[in-house]
């Protein structure tokens, strides 16, 4: 595996192939059972209990139920590109306190921060960037960039 492929921040943590391939099992089926998981990496059950146990409690590793927004109603998903005045950081925190804002990420380039949401339906989107975003003190504009059909969406970070 090349260095790009590695990073060094894998062997700092001190994850080699074998937990590599329990996240990756995970991330196909984070329900699948120790037993189940086991023998496709090469270890026993217990083992395999007491790594996967590992990579949760150093944060590595969160197992959570992944929802389809669409089939439970949420049908507007939206990125909202924002520029602003002031700290970014304290404006980032703000943002992200905010319930219905899922994604705050502090950007180079042409927006300073992007949110992501997932409303009911327009009406709730135009109320959430009326209240919670164009309104906040910082904030000098928003675009929204309203999803239109999601075609990927992958959880496989640095397992390929």
């Amino acid at each position: 595996m090349s260095e790009l492929a590695e990073p060094s921040a894998w062997r700092a943590a001190g994850i080699d192939e074998v937990d590599k391939a329990i996240i990756r099992e995970l991330q196909r089926d984070g329900r699948m059972a120790y037993a189940q998981l086991a023998p496709l990496v090469g270890l026993s059950q217990a083992a395999v209990r007491q790594r996967v146990q590992r990579l949760v409690e150093t944060g590595i590793v969160q197992v959570v139920a992944v929802t389809d927004p669409q089939r439970l109603g949420f049908t507007v998903q939206a990125m909202i590109g924002v520029r602003v005045s002031g700290d970014l950081r304290q404006l980032a925190e703000r943002l992200a306190a905010v319930e219905e804002i899922d994604y705050v990420v502090v950007t180079a380039g042409s927006f300073d921060l992007l949110l992501e949401v997932v409303c009911a339906n327009n009406d709730a989107l135009l109320e959430l960037l009326d209240r919670e975003v164009r309104s906040v003190e910082g904030v000098v504009s928003a675009e929204v960039f309203t999803y239109l059909h999601l075609e990927k969406q992958t959880y496989s970070w640095g397992t390929r």
